[in-house]
């Protein structure tokens, strides 16, 4: 059972789940997801995760669930607090209720790494005091604690991944909660400038989705997890926005700033202890792949991409 399986992360981890054999049942209302990204041999349910007499049934007979569905995006719950709140921590006690009652062999829980908010120092581990600055990183938070509440209480075999800055294939560009690498994109393929917040030296560490959806099948498939454990799917390696800029290359616009930590990069020793995983797409890579999947012809050194369309 895949939640928000037509989504971005959802939908790549269905496809891998069924390239490997797996039947899967997806739950989507696509608020946010695609019906065309749902893969044809996934067995699709149109339901919100806030209709909870609705989940019981589909959930009935699911070995494995994967909670990715949310309202996802820092500022999102800024502008609506009240509906981020119903989704991300009302829709995920349902899920894990309809979880408990279906008595599957483990929960896997999309945390976030917006829950560390601002820290004095990096790479974050699992082991800090969570100080989340905006109304989703609180959210994703409790998540964790109902998941492990769940484990402890309920007996339901759980883990939260809290996963940093995903990127890859599918990411949608549109709208003012647009993933910098997305918008950066669609901005260069417009041929506008690329529109950077604050000075652009705030770092990230952009994972991509293939390794996060690596990691959540280990995570369901491991012996050393199921007791509400916390782990990081982070790269371990941060970089500048104006350096995902220089990549992706074209003229730069700066902006105002928002709130939004200053730095972050994942720890991500608890995951290769617990899990056996470690990154596998280096970010220079991934973002080439992204250039060339939306049209345009590049050469790259260790510094920068020049790109341009194949009918320039």
């Amino acid at each position: 059972m895949v939640t928000g399986g037509a989504g971005f992360i959802g939908s790549h981890l269905v496809d891998e789940l069924i390239q490997r054999g797996y039947d899967v049942r997806v739950i989507d209302n696509l608020a946010a997801g695609k019906k065309e990204q749902v893969n044809p041999k996934a067995e699709f349910h149109q339901v919100d995760i806030r209709d909870k007499e609705a989940l019981s049934p589909i959930m009935k007979g699911a070995d494995y669930v994967f909670h990715l569905a949310a309202l996802p995006r820092v500022q999102f719950s800024i502008d609506n607090p009240e509906e981020a709140d119903a989704v991300n921590i009302g829709g995920t006690l349902n899920v894990l209720l309809a979880a408990k009652d279906a008595g599957v062999k483990r929960f896997v829980y999309s945390a976030s790494g917006s829950a560390y908010g601002e820290q004095q120092e990096v790479p974050f581990r699992e082991e800090m005091h969570a100080r989340p600055i905006s109304p989703y990183g609180l959210h994703k938070y409790v998540g964790e604690h109902y998941a492990r509440v769940f484990s402890v209480v309920y007996g339901l075999p759980a883990v939260s991944l809290r996963y940093f800055n995903v990127y890859g294939s599918r990411l949608d560009p549109t709208g003012p909660y647009a993933l910098v690498i997305a918008k950066f994109l669609q901005q260069r393929k417009d041929g506008q400038v690329l529109t950077v917040t604050g000075d652009g030296e705030q770092t990230r560490d952009f994972t991509h989705v293939r390794d996060v959806v690596r990691a959540n099948i280990l995570a369901a498939e491991s012996g050393n997890v199921g007791a509400g454990e916390v782990i990081n799917v982070g790269a371990g390696r941060n970089m500048t926005v104006n350096r995902i800029a220089e990549l992706v290359g074209g003229e730069v616009e700066y902006v105002p700033a928002r709130l939004e930590p200053r730095h972050a990069r994942a720890d991500r020793s608890r995951a290769k202890e617990l899990l056996g995983w470690e990154p596998e797409v280096l970010i220079e890579k991934g973002v080439l792949e992204l250039l060339r999947e939306w049209g345009l012809d590049c050469i790259c050194d260790d510094k920068k991409c020049v790109c341009a369309f194949a009918d320039d």
